[in-house]
């Protein structure tokens, strides 16, 4: 998503009378393929979106999990799709500037095959560690636990890259510790390793791990985002821990192939802000640990265009590298 393309011009302010003026779409069910297994945080989040335009657009939207190779497999399907509107992604910053990096080729390419929607939510990260197995009750706790421990401390991940991965990286990088990656499918399979001893911790998606939060079975000890998570307010930022300028969010999109017709993307887009404006909405969202955001499709090439530095420096940190 770095260049600009007339497409993309687009706002998304028409209204539904002008989107059926324009066309029928969606006349049928529309695919929607969710990059990583279900149950995950992402996969959750996608399907109170789904569930929610249904009424709205007037067809079903049917999710398609297509997980692996970092979310590469189930993007590159939906960039490789028929463009006729009835085939829709979501996407990371991941996939949309981090694998740039991270990968020496890529099976896609983000500015050339995807064309966005707008961001759908920003989900920032949280860091946890098992109740029963870690004393942690605090960052700087956590900082001198690892500090204590023979090899440092392990971290899980849904993937090499992912921004689980790199927020632990960097937070090594920042204390001076050593730490030692360990990548799973998704927070379906970091947890009991976790639950169980086997882990560490996680620098992962809040929204993954609220409910552990929740039940007392997991400790979360920061958040990446900038503020206090409303429904956490007693769970401080990195900044508070005693890490400044370590703001992280894993935000993602909906993305089209490119070549979509315009009313599709437009109507979704209209359908999506129209979501995004119900306060019932944005409560539900913050439950689940995400925040509801709407964008216009400039917006997130932008926001992608203003974080690659980071990123780039993220990846740099890990030494990460994948063909």
């Amino acid at each position: 998503m770095i260049t600009r393309r007339p497409l993309l011009a687009a706002a998304l302010l028409a209204t539904p009378s002008i989107a059926r003026a324009q066309g029928e779409w969606p006349a049928r069910p529309v695919r929607v393929i969710v990059p990583w297994p279900p149950g995950g945080s992402t996969d959750v989040l996608v399907r109170i979106y789904c569930e929610l335009m249904q009424p709205i657009l007037g067809q079903n939207f049917i999710i398609e999990n297509r997980p692996g190779a970092g979310g590469n497999i189930g993007i590159d399907a939906t960039a490789k799709a028929a463009p006729d509107g009835y085939t829709m992604g979501i996407a990371s910053v991941g996939h949309l500037v981090i694998n740039n990096f991270l990968y020496a080729r890529l099976p896609y390419n983000p500015a050339r095959d995807l064309v966005p929607v707008g961001i759908a939510w920003d989900l920032p990260n949280v860091v946890v560690v098992s109740s029963q197995h870690n004393p942690s009750r605090s960052l700087a706790d956590f900082t001198a636990w690892v500090r204590a421990k023979r090899g440092g401390f392990t971290y899980g991940s849904p993937g090499v890259g992912t921004t689980g991965h790199l927020t632990g990286a960097l937070f090594a990088g920042r204390v001076n510790v050593e730490g030692t990656h360990v990548p799973f499918r998704g927070a379906a399979q970091i947890i009991p390793a976790m639950l169980s001893g086997d882990l560490d911790s996680a620098l992962d998606n809040l929204a993954s791990y609220v409910p552990v939060i929740q039940e007392g079975r997991m400790r979360a000890l920061a958040v990446t985002s900038a503020t206090r998570w409303p429904t956490m307010p007693d769970v401080p930022t990195m900044a508070e821990a005693g890490l400044a300028d370590f703001v992280v969010s894993s935000w993602q999109g909906f993305v089209f192939p490119a070549g979509t017709p315009r009313v599709a993307i437009e109507r979704v887009g209209a359908a999506l802000r129209r979501i995004v404006a119900d306060p019932a909405v944005k409560e539900r969202f913050l439950r689940v640990g995400a925040e509801a955001v709407w964008s216009t499709p400039e917006d997130m090439i932008a926001r992608a265009q203003r974080e690659r530095p980071m990123w780039q420096e993220a990846v740099r940190i890990s030494g990460a590298r994948l063909e």
